[in-house]
């Protein structure tokens, strides 16, 4: 099919996407700030979160080592069951709504000790809880009958993949270690002793980074130390998880304000151009807003509207899936050493997968069609009968993950 003409997708779009309440709006603007010095602090806010995230993630490192001391395996015995891993990963994301925080988190908890096969898990359940926003986005137009099946199969075809994907390198990784053998290997090219002047290079930026956000940390630390014994351990990732929370949340609006209008006409400029094309929007205006669920999110309107296919935009979904792990590979600057080259094995496993994902199952002629297959099927029995639409989200995203979460602690 060949892709619409430019004016007609932007006229669309724009009805549903530029209305004046939908602007984004910049916690500055109520200072009296406009034009460029808004712009300005708009940035250097960025840079200060982006300071404050990897802060935060060093905190959970340390604090991760304290609590548990040698214990970490131990005291997640529990989630060495990777299905369990998974499950985690499911419903943490889908709780925060930020695979970014997820994976952050997880690259801080490397760190401090937890284990990659423990990890690696949660990071690909990170992958499918992700879906879940804009899965919710396309439930607002459930009113419309044909734009709710366009708009549900254009987000459930995110979950459809992410789910295939999973289904494939799961069982690979419980048998092989593959993401682990494959992502302590790069890590090792780029970290390790062996690995050269790029090696030299990161350790030194992980060096310079650490020693920014060193203060910032100990002032973390030491504001916690009256708390006794391993509870300071806790307490430190509980404040640290707090304000990686909010500093994503922050950093996300403050670049939908700077960059959507950007990441918009980037998506109309590259969607219906080819499969290349599409993955490519998605990565770059993924991590232009810095989270998925907003780049897919933006798709939605615009297949509910009727002016893109899921067939075009389908590519999309992949990049976003690849650029979202920007924001892993950013906190695995936290640290330096050893503790940095493992928390960089963790952030490339996030990459590997995505990328690996793509090439396997987008390369594939007959795995390539089942995640639009699934979604139209899913969507065309959610557009005759809604319940089907939250039986699939309560059933993936809440039920099942926090049942197997909760069977595997009882058991």
């Amino acid at each position: 099919m060949s892709a619409p003409s430019m004016e007609a997708p932007q006229r669309v779009a724009g009805t549903v996407d530029e209305a004046p309440a939908q602007r984004p709006f910049s916690p500055f603007e109520r200072f009296g700030l406009s034009g460029r010095l808004l712009d300005v602090a708009n940035w250097l806010s960025v840079a200060l979160a982006v300071y404050v995230l990897i802060t935060a993630v060093n905190v959970i490192g340390t604090g991760f080592g304290i609590a548990t001391g040698d214990q970490a395996e131990s005291l997640f015995a529990f989630a060495t069951n990777p299905i369990i891993g998974l499950m985690i990963g499911i419903s943490a994301t889908a709780l925060t709504q930020s695979s970014s925080t997820t994976t952050s988190v997880t690259v801080g908890l490397v760190a401090g000790g937890l284990p990659l096969g423990v990890a690696i898990p949660i990071i690909l359940g990170a992958n499918i809880g992700t879906t879940l926003t804009n899965t919710l986005v396309s439930l607002g137009m459930v009113r419309e009958q044909e734009s709710f099946r366009r708009g549900f199969a254009a987000a459930t075809v995110h979950d459809f993949f992410n789910l295939i994907a999973v289904v494939i390198f799961l069982p690979l990784e419980m048998m092989f270690s593959l993401l682990e053998r494959l992502s302590t290997f790069f890590a090792g090219l780029a970290m390790g002793t062996d690995g050269g002047p790029v090696a030299y290079v990161l350790e030194a930026v992980g060096s310079t980074i650490k020693a920014g956000t060193k203060p910032l940390a100990n002032l973390i630390e030491d504001s916690l130390s009256f708390i006794p014994g391993s509870w300071h351990g806790v307490a430190m990732i509980a404040v640290a998880i707090v304000l990686i929370l909010l500093v994503i949340n922050f950093i996300g609006k403050l670049l939908k304000v700077l960059l959507v209008g950007r990441a918009k006409q980037v998506l109309h400029a590259a969607i219906g151009r080819g499969p290349i094309a599409g993955i490519g929007s998605g990565a770059a205006v993924t991590v232009m807003v810095q989270s998925s669920s907003t780049s897919t999110a933006l798709i939605v309107p615009l297949a509910g509207s009727g002016a893109f296919t899921l067939k075009q935009l389908y590519p999309f979904t992949l990049g976003a899936n690849i650029g979202t792990t920007i924001t892993a590979l950013i906190a695995a600057f936290a640290f330096d050493g050893p503790a940095g080259q493992v928390a960089l094995t963790a952030a490339l496993a996030h990459l590997l997968f995505n990328v690996l994902a793509t090439l396997i199952i987008f390369c594939t002629p007959w795995l390539r069609d089942l995640p639009p297959r699934g979604a139209t099927w899913l969507a065309d029995l959610a557009a005759e009968k809604k319940v089907w639409a939250f039986a699939w989200v309560l059933g993936v995203f809440v039920v099942i993950p926090l049942a197997l979460i909760g069977l595997s602690i009882i058991f």
